[in-house]
């Protein structure tokens, strides 16, 4: 599995306010129980997927992270064909992990890492891809605040398939200290081309290693 591991410096979203949510005092001390486990006669504590922020409790509830279904797969398809012999580069969201912090009113900060599943096919000529990728940070349900473009070079080394994880840190500036981080969604996918969002939308999809073996007409979900 090939890490790359980016930190973006500042993903500026002009924040609207929005409802307070402000955790009780029960739930903050909830919160101060469950870091202070794995001491001597505690259980465990189980490893974060990537470095902890801040061990004080938010202020409010983190902002929803979720892979816009249109955009989670990424399948080129030689003259539109939907045929395994007709495959180029394929690419798919595996899955995504988060965290974020804010306090009193600072702005809030997201740490995300994203798990991309990329393969070649018959139409793929060259060993190396650079794939494109957005993150969009919207009003929940509501208009996109702000949009940023990502590159994700790929070497296949003469593989077909290759995994990749990317991290990015995304800063949203908050109105004031009423505003709540579950006024924000944040949305992940590939640039993909109308063509491929229609394609992903009707359910059919390759794997990410079609036309490596014997070929097999596209599975629906």
């Amino acid at each position: 599995m090939r890490l790359a591991t980016v930190a973006l410096a500042a993903f500026a979203v002009l924040a609207s306010a929005g409802a307070a949510s402000a955790q009780s005092q029960q739930q903050r001390e909830r919160d101060r129980q469950e870091a202070g486990r794995g001491e001597e006669g505690g259980p465990r504590a189980r490893q974060p997927r990537f470095a902890p922020l801040r061990n004080r409790p938010n202020a409010g509830p983190c902002p929803f992270v979720k892979i816009l279904y249109d955009a989670a797969r990424y399948v080129e398809l030689e003259g539109g064909r939907a045929a395994v012999s007709a495959v180029g580069y394929t690419g798919e969201i595996e899955g995504v992990t988060a965290g974020c912090s804010y306090q009193s009113d600072e702005p809030i900060t997201v740490q995300t890492n994203v798990l991309f599943n990329l393969g070649r096919g018959p139409q793929a000529s060259d060993d190396r891809r650079t794939y494109r990728y957005w993150i969009a940070v919207t009003e929940r349900n509501s208009a996109i605040l702000a949009k940023e473009y990502f590159d994700l070079p790929v070497d296949f080394d003469g593989q077909r398939t290759a995994s990749v994880e990317q991290g990015q840190t995304i800063v949203i500036p908050r109105a004031d200290a009423t505003t709540s981080g579950g006024n924000f969604e944040i949305l992940i996918g590939f640039d993909v081309t109308p063509e491929m969002a229609e394609f992903n939308r009707t359910g059919s999809r390759f794997r990410i290693n079609a036309g490596a073996q014997a070929a097999t007409a596209p599975t629906e979900q």
